[in-house]
């Protein structure tokens, strides 16, 4: 069983996106990383978004999206009818499911 455990570097040079550089101990020799303790606002005190996939944009574009003029959005669910239970829904199409296979085929 030799050889089972991957080789241990005691200097790994570890660099920041932001210019910070040190060193630890890894299996590789050296890594790269997105945020350190010298740019990670818990340890800065800063108040910034941390966010390297875009989910922060993403999610302000949603709140904007949802940001709708109230009067509108009445208005829009007064338009669509009286408004239906999952369980009515179902039953309606239950209903038009049943009578559509009841129907003869046209040929």
């Amino acid at each position: 069983m030799k050889h089972v455990h991957a080789d241990w570097h005691d200097e790994c040079k570890v660099t920041c996106s932001c210019g910070n550089t040190f060193v630890i101990g890894s299996t590789t020799t050296e890594l790269t990383v997105d945020i350190c303790n010298k740019c990670h606002p818990f340890f800065t005190g800063e108040l910034r978004f941390v966010d390297r996939q875009g989910r922060v944009d993403k999610f302000l574009k949603k709140m904007a999206a949802a940001k709708v003029d109230p009067k509108a959005k009445k208005a829009k669910k007064s338009d669509d009818g009286p408004a239906q239970s999952y369980q009515e829904i179902l039953r309606n199409q239950q209903t038009a499911i049943r009578s559509a296979s009841k129907k003869p085929a046209v040929q």
